[in-house]
């Protein structure tokens, strides 16, 4: 029998309590996000997760962090052949299905508390850093060359604020007008 790595475990024991948290964040909102209800939601007893979650922080910091690396591993797994690379890329920022609601939900409520949270700022900084970054490179390609600062601006703008109302209308409704909406402002770039 081959022993499963400790990194590992540790590794997937982190992204269960994250995601533990993200659905007491979504559910119950951020005031019942303690580390004694994630270990409930995560069916753990308190004192297994303090050792690697010490406080509420380090769990808002996670959650956070699992965000940014869910989009990573979307806009990596987009096949950089397609001739549409940009815009797929682009689509995998906004919360078009249940999964992307959740992770904006959350990447939303923690952004609110990173205004007066010192602890969540970096984390914050980074999530809003790897979405210009995914701006950048889907400008890019879709231009087929470096994209201008004010184009980034305008499209990182456009999808935060897509992604607000994404998440601001009623679970199941109709998402598909803010995909004509990008598609709408890509055609004018590209014009």
């Amino acid at each position: 029998m081959v022993a499963v790595p400790s990194r590992l475990d540790r590794e997937e024991r982190r992204r269960q309590v994250s995601e533990a948290a993200w659905r007491v964040l979504v559910r119950d909102g951020l005031e019942a996000l303690s580390v004694r209800n994630v270990a409930a939601e995560a069916g753990l007893p308190q004192s297994s997760l303090r050792y690697t979650f010490p406080t509420v922080a380090t769990v808002r910091e996670r959650a956070v962090a699992l965000v940014v690396e869910r989009l990573t591993e979307r806009v990596d797994a987009v096949d950089p052949e397609r001739g549409d690379w940009g815009r797929a890329v682009l689509l995998e920022l906004l919360p078009l299905d249940d999964e992307r609601r959740t992770e904006m939900e959350v990447y939303l409520a923690l952004g609110t508390a990173a205004m007066t949270d010192p602890s969540l700022r970096d984390a914050h900084r980074a999530a809003q850093s790897g979405v210009r970054d995914v701006c950048v490179r889907a400008l890019g390609a879709l231009a087929g060359r470096a994209a201008r600062d004010v184009e980034v601006r305008q499209v990182h703008a456009l999808v935060d604020g897509l992604a607000l109302h994404l998440v601001r209308q009623d679970p199941g409704a109709d998402v598909a007008w803010a995909v004509e909406v990008l598609d709408a402002h890509l055609a004018q770039l590209a014009g």
